[in-house]
């Protein structure tokens, strides 16, 4: 039973956070909220939703495992992503026709808000303010400042993405994302329950559970976003919304450590999320090195670097297994 829970939550948060991320588009391009930067907040926020709703989900039934490795795992899950997209579609050659300058502040801040996050996985003191960990406090001063250097062409993007799909009004829009965002909190608290009590009666850690099963699922409108750009050949948009969604995935720990009220949540952990971690920076650091390098014409060698991003992953889920 405890399997059907878990696969029916998985398959109604995918359906919701799929309209959730489309009416909070027209939101954002309709109301007094539009602008690059509220209008990345905004959408942003609705694909994150499900993450942030299964994580506070954990932290009310004290696992914090599941709800930090929801996080982590979201964020190597949508970079496999990227991976696997640009295996399938190699002879379109997608990292050749990105612009590196618009991609690489949020690549590069990407890596440095994972490598704060490995720091506090490693060292070993609890420096901590109101039950919160010092580096949230960080990670959150740096997005801040971050987004005063991200690229203006997101707006575009999302406009042109928009534009491919159905329109509403604002009104129903509004109504849509209130409806959609509560069938998410359902859903998602639904499946961090029920991806517990997986993890208890199939003897899996929960940090398995929540960085790999729970965080594909989650994960899984960022892929439907992906197919939607690569369907349009806007692999700006493809890339963009992966790393914009897995900044804004490495603030939403900071929400849920506020809630967790044992001290700072980083430091309740078991030692496996470390790896996470250490995977989701590697990754970055390919995805950056794939972004400037020289354009390949050979599908095979422009197409390695995405492999061994596929590889390392299906190691490490074998291993954290």
């Amino acid at each position: 039973m405890v399997y059907f829970i878990f696969l029916l939550s998985a398959v109604i948060v995918v359906f919701a956070a799929v309209q959730l991320n489309r009416f909070g588009d027209v939101i954002s391009r309709k109301s007094t909220l539009s602008g690059a930067v509220v209008g990345t907040f905004l959408i942003a926020g609705a694909t994150s939703l499900p993450e942030l709703t299964t994580s506070l989900t954990a932290v009310y039934i004290d696992n914090p495992d599941i709800a930090v490795g929801n996080m982590l795992g979201s964020n190597v899950f949508n970079l496999l992503i990227i991976a696997v997209v640009d295996m399938i579609y190699r002879k379109r050659k997608m990292f050749n026709a990105i612009d590196e300058k618009q991609h690489m502040p949020t690549a590069v801040a990407g890596i440095l808000f994972t490598l704060i996050v490995v720091a506090a996985l490693i060292l070993p003191f609890d420096f901590s303010l109101f039950n919160i960990g010092i580096e949230m406090f960080i990670l959150v001063g740096l997005y801040i400042a971050a987004t005063r250097f991200m690229s203006q062409g997101e707006e575009e993007e999302m406009d042109e993405a928009a534009a491919a799909g159905k329109d509403y009004t604002l009104k129903t829009a509004v109504i849509g994302f209130i409806v959609a965002a509560l069938i998410v909190f359902a859903a998602g608290s639904a499946l961090s329950i029920s991806g517990d009590q997986l993890a208890q009666q199939t003897g899996m850690s929960s940090s398995f559970v929540g960085s790999f099963l729970i965080a594909a699922s989650t994960s899984l409108p960022e892929l439907v976003t992906v197919l939607v750009a690569m369907k349009m050949s806007n692999y700006g948009m493809a890339l963009g919304s992966i790393l914009g969604s897995n900044l804004f995935n490495l603030q939403l720990l900071a929400v849920t450590d506020v809630f967790y009220q044992k001290g700072a949540i980083l430091q309740s952990l078991s030692s496996t999320h470390l790896p996470v971690a250490l995977l989701s920076t590697a990754m970055l650091f390919l995805t950056v090195f794939m972004v400037n390098r020289k354009p390949k014409e050979n599908s095979f060698r422009y197409a390695v670097p995405s492999l061994i991003m596929i590889v390392i992953y299906f190691a490490a889920s074998y291993q954290l297994f």
